[in-house]
């Protein structure tokens, strides 16, 4: 009888076979050769583009009914080179005189960013902006805010935007203070007001909306809207879409410069995060199981009014006023946004912006109490409390 030895079986001098020595080898390479894999499919997935779409209200990439992706691809195609930015510093370096800054909201702004806004030299269109609109110009101001739906407004002016656009739906009240201001699409109840102003300033136009109905996905195709919003804001060849942010830097650059962003490469964040990734992953495969949990019966059972109540006493006694008054806003916040129907990881913009719409407030009113500084006294803490059940008591889902 004959035996075949084949290739992979052959015996060599210490005992070892072909096969034996290749599982050998895949044993000691398997989890280098994992890690290899997962750094490489983690490069490959921050090297696919980002996706297009947002969901920030009026954002130009927006497709849903609040965004304004609707405005941007018109005016795109119309020719005018749309900007979007979300940070000061990129509108002072893209815009200029000749060029249109559209600035949505200022309840992030500060004083010395709207003067930033004003030194571009920009013509400004500036939606749902009233304080910062008082800044630039003393001809227009803010007379309400805009609250409940839309309704259907004529122009009721000579401006020859809004007598192009005819009927607008909009809501909010703008009114003219100074001389060489038109305030167009006066509401039903409104003597003085309207939706949208305009005024020649130094050179340049500043226009105004109350309300950013016209621009939105769901309202543009609405009476006149795109007349007015595509007039308004394609005026010059390019376009800056400014939507402010949480993070965006001081102007004049003074805290840009500190900005570690600004300066290292863009490779950088993807080689921190495959460097986390492989951390990770080592850290599973070297850790070591610290067996089941074991649980034992609590000595005593402590009611939730009882822990709730000491933890205010020891608040109180170590008059810790911020730690009290961070735990109501966080209450409120979450519960406000758990009714309008928000996630628990809803961003701290979305929120004001919802609870705004929801209760009719403005939004750097509701910041200030949900974000705002803390109290320094129990009369500054039991009238923040008030505040806050006052402001939850009025959200209703929109």
């Amino acid at each position: 009888m004959t035996t075949t030895i084949t290739p992979d079986a052959s015996v060599v001098g210490d005992g070892t076979s072909a096969r034996s020595r290749s599982a050998h080898r895949w044993r000691r390479a398997r989890w280098p050769l994992g890690l290899l894999a997962l750094v490489v499919l983690a490069g490959l997935l921050t090297a696919l583009p980002a996706p297009q779409t947002s969901t920030v209200t009026l954002a130009p990439d927006n497709p849903a009914d609040l965004g304004g992706r609707a405005t941007a691809q018109i005016l795109g195609q119309q020719g005018v080179d749309v900007r979007y930015v979300r940070r000061l510093a990129q509108v002072e370096s893209l815009a200029g005189p000749g060029s249109t800054v559209l600035v949505v909201g200022d309840y992030l702004l500060e004083a010395e960013q709207v003067e930033a806004l004003g030194a571009t030299g920009a013509d400004l269109v500036l939606v749902d902006a009233g304080w910062a609109l008082s800044l630039l110009t003393d001809a227009i101001t803010a007379g309400g805010s805009a609250s409940g739906e839309p309704e259907v407004r004529t122009a009721q002016c000579d401006d020859p935007d809004a007598v192009a656009a005819g009927r607008i739906t909009a809501r909010g009240e703008l009114l003219a203070t100074g001389a060489g201001a038109v305030v167009c699409f006066p509401g039903p109840e409104s003597q003085r007001g309207g939706a949208y102003a305009v005024v020649e300033s130094d050179g340049r136009r500043i226009a105004a909306l109350a309300d950013v109905s016209p621009l939105t996905n769901q309202y543009l195709a609405d009476e006149g809207n795109a007349a007015l919003v595509l007039r308004a804001l394609g005026r010059h060849e390019r376009l800056v879409w400014y939507i402010p942010s949480l993070d965006d830097a001081m102007a004049g650059g003074e805290e840009a410069g500190t900005d570690t962003s600004a300066v290292l490469p863009p490779v950088v964040p993807i080689l921190g995060l495959q460097l986390l990734l492989v951390v990770a992953v080592a850290a599973l495969w070297r850790g070591r199981r610290l067996g089941r949990l074991v649980t034992e019966p609590m000595p005593v059972v402590v009611r939730a009014g009882e822990t709730t109540r000491g933890r205010g006493r020891l608040y109180r006694r170590a008059r810790s006023y911020g730690h009290a008054a961070a735990a109501l806003r966080a209450g409120t916040a979450a519960r406000s946004a758990a009714r309008l129907g928000l996630p628990r990881s809803a961003p701290a913009p979305l929120v004001v912006d919802a609870v705004a719409r929801a209760t009719g407030r403005r939004s750097a009113d509701v910041e200030a109490l949900l974000y705002g500084p803390p109290p320094t006294d129990d009369r500054g803490l039991a009238q923040l409390a008030r505040d806050l059940d006052h402001l939850e008591s009025e959200v209703h889902r929109p």
